[in-house]
């Protein structure tokens, strides 16, 4: 390469093959040309960046299939749900999940990260406590740490809620206010190049380089040809269990909690969903769920270290499900502009879960299928919300299931499009 911020010509290394092959590899320096501008950077800090919102009273909300969430910036936090009951009375249920800020070390000690979809993120924490106090926690007051992100293009959206130990709470918030400090500016880890040379005497490639490359070349000629004539679209997009963010102008957006399908055609694709043999997983936080239409739903962990924990939430039973939608609505409709229905949402009961030490009851869920539409056909958005304990909605929401939607019967069970 020409040497320069990355590359310098005395930073090399020899290295000889098995067959007395010699090359002399450039190696990249670590440091990142971005570090002399964290140094020198003289600006206003996180806490002054954020201080617009906090001064304005401003509010970001979070919209999910039970709870609505509402983060009142450097204010408050408050999770509720409204129904409206006969006589048109609302009843509300709310919880704070933390009241007015704590007090922040201005001190910066290092920039906290988490792992955002695949990504280490830095953020910048405020602690909200004195929430409303939590039974199974003595009545201690629930909290929650408000995690800010740069992102250019946000407009302080809640990219995420979740419950990291019981009542304590995660909140991250994506702003666009952080990005003018470099060290909160978002980048992927760069991965650095090693360029070898060889030296006189040498071939330009070692000879058994030379062979694995061409053994591989032949290894995926047959299977490339079967592949292309049995998946017909080959735009889509394949199997990617890390969640790659997406382009939006040249900023890259995290996705939260999506799974992307191989390249199987729509029509494949939904029988295999229907039958219970394709499964969607998603989830964002400590727990992932896995949800395998007509069979199960999951809860599960997964740890370098213990293995992985699972959870039955639930499990299908056709007659169980009828019985439960004889109460429950398991369709709802929305009223098109021309005065014609199309269904919403359908609502399906898994019950007989394992047995929650708090009920001394089998865990139940409701899985809500939704409707999203998205540019990636096959994003799957999942979300577990808990209104009772140990009795769950399960929110499902993909172009998947848009197409299928129409088919729901009264029970509310799906079929393949004619």
């Amino acid at each position: 390469p020409t040497t320069g911020v990355l590359y310098k010509e005395d930073n090399y290394i020899i290295m000889t093959t098995v067959d007395k092959e010699k090359y002399k590899c450039i190696l990249p320096l670590v440091a990142s040309g971005n570090e002399e501008e964290e140094k020198d950077y003289k600006g206003p800090s996180p806490g002054e960046l954020l201080e617009p919102l906090f001064k304005q009273s401003s509010c970001s909300y979070r919209i999910e299939s039970y709870w609505t969430y509402e983060v009142c910036h450097g204010k408050h936090i408050r999770q509720y749900h409204e129904e409206k009951e006969t006589g048109q009375k609302i009843n509300i249920q709310e919880y704070y999940l933390g009241n007015m800020m704590m007090k922040n070390p201005l001190s910066e000690p290092g920039i906290p990260t988490k792992n955002i979809e695949g990504q280490m993120t830095p953020y910048y924490p405020v602690e909200m406590g004195n929430g409303t106090p939590c039974s199974l926690r003595q009545n201690r007051p629930r909290s929650s740490t408000v995690m800010y992100i740069c992102h250019p293009e946000a407009k302080h959206e809640i990219l995420s809620v979740a419950e990291v130990t019981t009542c304590e709470y995660e909140v991250v918030i994506l702003t666009p206010l952080l990005c003018s400090h470099p060290k909160y500016r978002f980048r992927a880890s760069p991965v650095n190049d090693i360029f070898c040379q060889s030296l006189p005497g040498s071939p330009l490639k070692p000879h058994n380089l030379e062979q694995l490359e061409k053994q591989q070349e032949m290894l995926k000629m047959p299977f490339r040809r079967v592949k292309e004539e049995e998946m017909p679209s080959t735009k889509e997009e394949k199997l990617s269990s890390i969640h790659k963010p997406m382009a939006v102008g040249s900023h890259q957006l995290l996705t939260v909690g999506t799974t992307h399908i191989s390249k199987l055609t729509d029509e494949q694709l939904i029988k295999e969903f229907l039958s219970g043999s394709y499964c969607f997983h998603g989830g964002v936080g400590w727990w992932k769920y896995e949800f395998c239409y007509g069979k199960y739903v999951h809860q599960y962990h997964e740890d370098k270290e213990s293995g992985k924990t699972s959870v039955v939430v639930g499990t299908w039973s056709k007659e169980e499900h009828m019985e439960w939608s004889r109460k429950n609505a398991a369709r709802t409709f929305y009223l098109r502009e021309d005065g014609t229905q199309t269904v919403r949402m359908v609502s399906h009961f898994y019950g007989n879960g394992d047995v929650c030490d708090l009920t001394d009851k089998p865990r139940q869920v409701t899985v809500k299928l939704k409707c999203k539409e998205s540019d990636s056909p096959h994003a799957v958005t999942i979300y577990m919300l808990e209104p009772h304990s140990c009795q769950y909605i399960l929110g499902v929401e993909s172009p998947v299931i848009c197409k299928i939607l129409d088919t729901a019967d009264e029970y509310g069970l799906l079929s393949v499009p004619s």
